[in-house]
């Protein structure tokens, strides 16, 4: 009857699935890490962020081939007012000398120009000059020395012109007369005046030393400057 009862419990196990041994080490087994299954271990991997790099930026440095040459803009020639009817051969322009230190208190500049052919009027940066009518650009306004830029070179002069002897300074740039200055007066008076051109230069020159010929002083109760 024992034999017999063995057998049963051994058929029951066979028909339960693992036999006991397998039971047994699944059992002491337990205690370790469950294994992944294939699906797990099939999946793909998160993609990692791809580091960012940052390039110092470069500001380009100025130099003769990275761009074309900057050209010189142009002011507009000034706008002159119209002659005005039976004006008499001459007009004086007044005004205060630009060399202070260097002149009596109360005394003014004047020249006298022919209506006909130039007009007082105001510089493009709004201070008194008189422009020429047939020339644009041909400008006498007044001037104080000052610095040039190490491109442009001066050839200076003195020359007498009326009854007044002028220091004369004429600028280059490369190779081409762009304006001229002119330092002088007399006893009361030691004033500057520029002449501006662009074309017809010799003639804005030869016609704005006419002008400057006239140059005298006059006390300030007599002179009417520009307002």
């Amino acid at each position: 009857m024992r034999k017999i009862l063995l057998i049963l419990l051994a058929l029951l196990l066979t028909s339960c699935g693992a036999p006991a041994t397998q039971i047994a080490e699944r059992a002491a087994d337990s205690s370790a890490p469950a294994e992944l299954s294939p699906e797990v271990l099939a999946s793909p991997t998160l993609p990692q962020p791809t580091p960012t790099v940052v390039e110092p930026s470069v500001v380009p440095s100025p130099s003769s081939t990275s761009g074309p040459t900057a050209t010189e803009t142009s002011l507009p020639p000034l706008e002159l007012p119209t002659p005005l009817a039976n004006s008499p051969a001459l007009l004086a322009w007044d005004g205060e000398p630009t060399y202070l230190g260097d002149s009596k208190p109360g005394f003014f500049f004047r020249v006298k120009y022919d209506p006909e052919i130039w007009a007082l009027t105001t510089d493009s940066y709004g201070f008194p000059a008189i422009g020429h009518r047939g020339i644009e650009y041909c400008v006498i306004s007044t001037a104080t020395g000052r610095g040039l830029p190490s491109n442009m070179n001066v050839d200076h002069d003195v020359r007498k012109l009326g009854t007044m002897e002028f220091e004369i300074s004429t600028a280059y740039l490369n190779g081409a007369r762009r304006f001229v200055t002119y330092l002088g007066g007399d006893a009361n008076i030691y004033t500057g005046f520029e002449v501006t051109f662009k074309e017809e230069a010799d003639l804005c020159i030869q016609e704005a030393e006419v002008v400057l010929a006239t140059l005298a002083s006059v006390q300030t109760s007599q002179a009417t400057p520009i307002p």
